[in-house]
């Protein structure tokens, strides 16, 4: 019963994020960037990831959209919304768990801090964040792919100024 409840929750949840989003595919693109900076000017003024949740998530799937061409479908948003409450999400081959991640991940590094996405390989790491990163810089956020690969190129460029 607990689970249903919970499960009830994040629909709501969705259907708000869906909701926002109707409003944001009216702004023009530097006015998308631009929340970020609005965002994160409130959460200075004491709201929290949850309050901002719904028009954060709406931002995120808007330049999704248009950076990428992909549109986060309610699964995929309720999967975001679960990740970033710290529920379990599990998800196939192919259901678009990286888009997913767009959406907690955007949501998380509006706090300023790193925000860090773990997989399983070095190659997807640098996919992902050849992928969509033009969405994360688009939206006013760095990437990068720290991978084994660039910490021994990274190293070799310390040797070569350090033998110089």
């Amino acid at each position: 019963m607990k689970q249903r409840w919970k499960l009830r929750k994040l629909k709501k949840e969705v259907r708000q994020v869906r909701k926002c989003q109707e409003r944001l595919k009216e702004l023009s693109d530097e006015e998308l960037s631009h929340l970020t900076v609005e965002f994160r000017e409130r959460l200075a003024d004491g709201e929290s990831l949850d309050d901002l949740l719904p028009e954060a998530f709406a931002a995120i799937c808007e330049a999704d959209w248009r950076i990428l061409g992909m549109a986060p479908y309610d699964v995929q948003i309720l999967g975001g919304i679960a990740l970033h409450k710290g529920y379990l999400a599990e998800m196939n081959t192919g259901e678009g768990k990286t888009l997913v991640a767009t959406m907690p991940l955007y949501l998380n590094a509006l706090t300023g801090k790193s925000v860090i996405l773990v997989t399983v390989n070095d190659y997807l790491a640098r996919r992902d964040a050849e992928e969509m990163g033009p969405v994360y810089r688009f939206m006013g956020l760095s990437v990068s792919a720290g991978s084994e690969e660039d910490a021994g190129n990274e190293k070799a460029e310390q040797n070569k100024l350090q033998n110089a």
